[in-house]
């Protein structure tokens, strides 16, 4: 997988300032004072750093923003980075400086002289979420990023509380590998083997097959993948680090590529369809975050893992399912498989792990993109406080989410003839009949939240913490969750 790139933390030395390579990062805030790193860079450049502060260039930049000052003379380095940010800054604009920071570096070292800035951990949390890029199936001899040194008159410190930020950066990363891998390399089974291989985290993970998915009852997921020569499956992730309580429960969709099936998508931008496992994604990156951080809680991550392909075996429009619950669906359009997916996988979770929440994430619909753009993901729950924890998280981490109505009302719209209930409502209200669909799998007594990612997984160009591309939205906003509700 791609690995963050490589921070360390070492005591601010003045002395070595002008020796330093690569590209120098220095603060400056908003009244333009310069602190000790800062005033030594502007002597050594005889003066350029305060010439560059004084000016309407930076009376001009934003909060978090940098202007880079190339090949000063006095410095080895190749560039000073001028950030604009206080000593004191918010957590919020210390990561975005971080991810200004993150989007300009590349393979030289970088030196980032951040004295005692208060929230310098939070800066390196932006520089290494910034500093990503897929380029495994590339044949140019891509370089990787620099290293990458903040220099903290308290190094140990700030150390210790980035620590557990650049775990989760590592399980985002995961997130945004796994969604951006081609289908033909990320069959069902190359999906469901790299999710074992985080047994060496401290992980329990189980891989349930096609023979064993049949026993349980998992027709509705199962006929999702008739149409594929990859198998489908069933991975359970467990983490166990919280003592007798009763874990919360993450389920991913995670269809590898999606054709449609029957109901066959148009050819223009079926390619992206290799996103459509980007809610398995994120299960697999909270996973690896919590595991690699020793989280205090229990926490158990289900995803379901099929390819949706067209074929004379595939599910036809018209057929009906029986589900593990035994209600039974007609199949009014092959391409709203996610749901038939996750319908399963919500029963067998409760069923077996007795959970007390779970949290549910799909790139389930084009009509959350009509409602939401790519700004927030779509959030659906049946109760209110477990829905607002999940809210003030996200908020807190800066990944937008926007809670939308469910209701009864919404149900007659899968009313089917034939059936317990139709696969879809009709083109009004699509994302909150897709929610209201899969509650029909939900116990009354289980706190439950829906999320529609399908606008938020990935995105035609870059966000303030990720080039274009898979995102790995969700990884942060569940892991703070996590810390915050469900780690003492």
């Amino acid at each position: 997988m791609t690995q963050p790139v490589n921070v360390t933390f070492s005591e601010t030395d003045i002395d070595r300032i002008a020796d330093l390579t690569g590209r120098v990062v220095v603060f400056v805030g908003e009244d333009g004072k310069l602190d000790q790193a800062a005033r030594r860079v502007n002597r050594l450049t005889k003066g350029a750093l305060e010439r560059f502060v004084g000016s309407e260039k930076f009376t001009k930049m934003k909060t978090a923003e940098a202007r880079d000052l190339a090949f000063p003379a006095g410095l080895a380095a190749d560039a000073v980075q001028v950030v604009r940010l206080d000593r004191r800054a918010s957590v919020g604009d210390a990561r975005k400086a971080g991810a200004a920071i993150g989007k300009a570096h590349g393979e030289g070292a970088l030196f980032v002289l951040a004295g005692t800035l208060k929230n310098a951990a939070h800066v390196a949390l932006g520089i290494a979420l910034r500093a990503y890029r897929f380029d495994d199936h590339k044949t140019d001899d891509e370089k990787p990023f620099g290293d990458v040194e903040v220099m903290v008159s308290k190094p140990d410190e700030v150390s210790a509380q980035a620590a557990p930020l650049l775990h989760v950066v590592e399980g985002v990363f995961f997130t945004r590998d796994l969604t951006m891998e081609p289908a033909n390399v990320l069959t069902t089974t190359e999906f469901a083997d790299r999710l074992a291989a985080m047994k060496d985290l401290g992980l329990k993970v189980e891989v349930l097959e096609e023979p064993e998915l049949e026993k349980l009852g998992m027709r509705t997921l199962l006929s999702v993948g008739h149409g594929s020569e990859s198998p489908s499956k069933v991975v359970v992730m467990q983490w166990n680090g919280g003592g007798d309580e009763a874990p919360l429960a993450l389920v991913g969709k995670g269809v590898v590529f999606d054709t449609g099936g029957i109901s066959l998508k148009p050819a223009a931008g079926m390619e992206d369809m290799t996103m459509d496992m980007g809610g398995a994604g994120v299960v697999a990156g909270v996973m690896r975050a919590v595991a690699l951080r020793k989280a205090k809680a229990n926490i158990v991550g289900l995803v379901g893992i099929v390819e949706n392909m067209p074929s004379g075996r595939a599910t036809r429009p018209g057929d009906v399912i029986r589900s593990m619950k035994g209600d039974t669906v007609e199949i009014i359009n092959t391409d709203a498989e996610g749901r038939l997916v996750l319908a399963d996988v919500l029963w067998y979770t409760q069923d077996r792990f007795k959970p007390s929440g779970i949290v549910d994430l799909a790139t389930l619909t084009g009509a959350i993109i009509i409602g939401l753009g790519h700004e927030n993901a779509g959030v659906f729950s049946n109760d209110d406080d477990f829905c607002q924890n999940f809210l003030k998280a996200a908020q807190a981490e800066g990944e937008g989410a926007w809670r939308l109505p469910l209701g009864a009302a919404y149900d007659k719209q899968l009313k089917s003839q034939i059936a317990d209930m139709k696969n879809v409502g009709g083109r009004s209200a699509g994302s909150i009949t897709a929610a209201q669909f899969l509650q029909r799998f939900i116990k009354e007594d289980t706190p439950w939240i829906h999320l529609d990612i399908a606008g938020v997984a990935s995105v035609k160009s870059d966000t303030d913490f990720a080039p274009k591309g898979s995102t790995g939205w969700g990884v942060r906003a569940l892991d703070r969750m996590i810390a915050d509700s469900y780690e003492g």
